[in-house]
């Protein structure tokens, strides 16, 4: 996951920690957020209000920080005013994110979070880089806080199970196919040998042919010989 301009907690007051409280990620909204303002801006810079358009949303996205802990969520935004929200995990009830045409391009997108009892969406990570991989962040982060007890990577034991189960499916696959593998060479080999023994007894046959053959030339000789004798 891409981390964005990591914060410092001793340097930015407006972030209150508690004493075991730790940064997991921080970020402000992507670069290529302020396209759309350079699109509408550039045009209209001859009559001043684009240079307005483009310098609102460049201090718009200066003056905007999310952050990821290991307790809860927070967001810094405003410009001559400054605005902070921040909602624990344990309250966190449902999460999304949504992407549009420049973001689904330039790789960045909503976060949406709902609270449990809230109406709608009670906070808003806009235009963060992997929207996805947060979304999934905080995921992880909500289980851990319903006393299901996470890695250091922020994964649930569940998660973890999922991704062995995935793994003995995988490896019990292969072992399948070896042992398909192995039993079409052994019927091969058992009809190679039942051939061969159909095979001998037509050698015996043929020895035995011999045998007689040589029997008959025994019985003759006798008569040979006595007919040299009346000779």
């Amino acid at each position: 996951m891409s981390e964005s301009s990591a914060i410092n907690p001793e340097t930015a007051d407006w972030l209150t920690l508690d004493e075991d409280e730790e940064i997991v990620w921080s970020g402000k909204p992507h670069e290529s957020s302020l396209i759309p303002a350079l699109v509408v801006g550039l045009p209209l810079s001859l009559v001043l209000i684009g240079l307005f358009i483009i310098a609102g949303a460049y201090l718009q996205r200066e003056n905007t920080q999310y952050v990821v802990t290991t307790d809860g969520l927070y967001k810094k935004t405003g410009i001559l005013s400054r605005d902070v929200q921040r909602i624990d995990f344990g309250k966190v009830q449902n999460t999304s994110y949504s992407q549009g045409f420049f973001g689904s391009r330039f790789g960045y997108g909503n976060v949406d979070i709902s609270t449990a009892g809230g109406s709608g969406i009670e906070m808003q990570f806009r235009s963060v880089p992997d929207p996805r991989e947060i979304q999934e962040l905080i995921n992880k982060r909500v289980k851990g806080s319903r006393g299901e007890p996470t890695t250091e990577s922020g994964e649930t034991k569940r998660d973890v199970l999922d991704e062995i189960l995935v793994e003995l499916r995988a490896i019990r696959s292969t072992l399948d196919e070896q042992q398909e593998t192995t039993g079409t060479t052994s019927a091969t080999t058992s009809t190679t040998g039942t051939a061969t023994d159909e095979q001998s007894p037509g050698e015996v046959n043929t020895d035995h042919t011999e045998s007689v053959s040589s029997n008959q030339r025994a019985e003759n000789s006798p008569t040979d010989h006595e007919s040299d004798d009346e000779r």
